[in-house]
């Protein structure tokens, strides 16, 4: 297909690492457990899913490269290096591209990452989650608080950009505990955090102890709110604001990926269960992928792709979706991107009045308190 420049939000390349050394209890993500992985195998199978994506979409400038998952740093650096060189083959790449993998802060995976960064990775995001042992365990994660420190040392000496995650409104986490852990995390921070509320989804470990009554001391909503505004604050006097709701930077520090995805721009996703929304000759197309692991890698060897769907999303849909994805930025939406979408000026009005969105120079921004209850929000407007 031919090369094209990008269309609005950039264009981002998302590859999905299905494999973890352990399923964590709240974690919904298409993540498995396998004794052994044949690495060579799902390079190779990788490598034609690109090849065969790259023939088929319309190719833009490479902005940034995800390796998630998963766990993705317990790829072997030989299958991140064919990765790498098949997208540099078959896509032009921008000067600055980021390239962001995912890591769990373990002393074996943290060995690879000086081999990660001589490979072109110059940005890695670490799952830490918490900073205490009791809750790591109670969360599943496998690495001690030690641990993730020398892991965390061992990478910043690496890379120029480390990012790590943390998980709060933990089980009977007050919102004194709570600040006393953000502020150690701020203080180790480079330029980046990503801070997730505990969410409870069906189908995980968390979720069946929840729904048998066995998950106790849950933060109510009034707490889960207070300690969503309390990071905000706190996040925002050390200079490091929320550019997005869950996510915390530096000016300029932002993740260059994910702003592809909340600005609405393109992005492909090979690996099992990743989603896309590429072009095709001026079509923009949803696609996804077998979920189950032996699955995908069967019909990559059999056909070439994975790809389960190729779904034209029409205009109506590519604003609606650009409206949820955008409304949880700080900088909000280009509403000149918005028409297709048929918003209600009263709704808008109504909520612009009630102080959930505002008006910025041809912008619809969801304010602060917009953002606690966005999906309120959402609803309201696509009623």
């Amino acid at each position: 297909m031919a090369e094209t420049p990008p269309p609005p939000g950039g264009f981002g390349i998302y590859v999905h690492w299905p494999f973890c050394a352990a399923k964590c209890p709240y974690c919904d993500f298409n993540s498995h457990v396998r004794a052994a992985v044949d690495q060579q195998r799902w390079a190779d199978a990788l490598a034609r899913e690109l090849t065969n994506a790259a023939g088929r979409f319309d190719r833009f400038p490479v902005q940034s490269i995800f390796f998630g998952g998963g766990t993705p740093s317990l790829m072997a650096p030989k299958t991140v290096e064919i990765v790498l060189d098949t997208i540099a083959k078959h896509w032009p790449i921008e000067t600055d591209v980021e390239i962001t993998l995912e890591a769990n802060p373990t002393s074996v995976e943290a060995e690879r990452f000086a081999t990660y960064a001589g490979l072109g990775i110059n940005r890695v995001s670490m799952g830490i989650q918490a900073l205490n042992d009791a809750d790591l365990r109670s969360l599943g994660r496998l690495h001690t608080m030690a641990e993730a420190m020398t892991a965390f040392e061992i990478a910043r000496t690496h890379f120029e950009r480390v990012s790590f995650d943390l998980i709060y409104a933990r089980q009977g986490q007050s919102v004194a505990a709570w600040t006393v852990e953000l502020e150690q995390a701020l203080a180790m921070a480079i330029d980046h955090l990503s801070l997730y509320q505990l969410t409870i989804e069906p189908g995980t470990a968390f979720g069946t102890l929840y729904k048998a009554g066995r998950l106790r001391d849950m933060p109510d909503q009034d707490l889960a709110a207070d300690l969503y505004e309390i990071t905000q604050e706190i996040c925002a006097a050390a200079g490091m604001p929320g550019y997005e709701i869950s996510n915390h930077s530096q000016p300029g520090a932002e993740s260059r990926h994910n702003l592809v995805y909340w600005r609405g721009g393109s992005y492909l996703g090979v690996g099992p269960g990743a989603h896309g929304r590429v072009w095709r000759d001026g079509q923009r197309i949803a696609t996804e992928t077998l979920l189950v692991p032996e699955a995908w890698l069967e019909a990559v060897e059999t056909t070439g792709t994975g790809m389960t769907i190729e779904a034209p999303v029409g205009a109506a849909d590519q604003a609606i979706e650009y409206l949820m994805m955008g409304l949880r930025l700080r900088e909000g939406v280009d509403q000149s991107r918005l028409a297709a979408a048929g918003l209600s000026p009263q709704k808008v009005d109504a909520l612009c009045y009630n102080g959930f969105l505002s008006r910025q120079t041809g912008w619809l921004v969801a304010t602060p308190k917009g953002r606690l209850v966005l999906n309120a929000v959402l609803r309201q407007l696509l009623s």
